[in-house]
């Protein structure tokens, strides 16, 4: 058993990505964090989206990254901006396809020039195989609001063993999101 040793699941790169046409020249100068799709992992939207929100910041891929403080305010702020977020997420997670119009009602609510939808897919603690284990699991996808289309999407998770002291998943979740926003094309 590793003890407190990080271990990426699929070390050779992402379990799963996809670029679509037109990401290698997609070069938005601002980019803001929806708040995570959280399904039934309670108390993960604010630190994934934290942990998302700082490896864009430190990846200096942008000029500015919308602070989650930043969005959920203006979200917060506008009925009609929040219903344009409900009904898009809604329409990508069981279509899987981008809604042009309320990709761009809410880039322009947010003054951003990318979107990036971000999905938890695990956040506990568990047992495999006998070890205790942390596990964070998420998929990101950045959106270009403009045409409407994704750009890019990814899924990955990381895991960590340990024995006595519980890792945070908080930490976990910001390591596993600067690992995945390396691939970024």
């Amino acid at each position: 058993m590793a003890l407190g040793g990080a271990l990426l699941a699929g070390c050779g790169g992402l379990q799963d990505m996809w670029e679509g046409p037109g990401a290698e020249s997609f070069r938005p100068s601002s980019i803001a964090v929806l708040p995570p799709i959280e399904g039934a992992f309670e108390g993960s939207r604010e630190p994934a989206q934290e942990g998302v929100t700082n490896a864009l910041k430190n990846s200096t891929r942008y000029t500015q990254v919308l602070r989650p403080d930043e969005v959920n305010g203006l979200l917060a702020a506008s009925n009609e901006t929040r219903e344009a977020l409900t009904s898009y997420l809604a329409g990508l997670e069981t279509s899987g396809v981008s809604d042009k119009g309320a990709a761009a009602k809410l880039a322009q609510a947010l003054k951003a020039d990318a979107l990036m939808v971000v999905k938890v897919n695990s956040w506990e603690y568990t047992r495999s195989e006998g070890d205790k284990v942390a596990k964070v699991g998420l998929s990101l996808r950045l959106i270009d609001p403009k045409q409407g289309s994704i750009i890019w999407k990814a899924k990955h998770t990381n895991t960590t063993s340990y024995m006595f002291f519980k890792p945070s998943l908080k930490d976990l979740a910001a390591d596993l999101s600067a690992y995945m926003i390396k691939h970024i094309p």
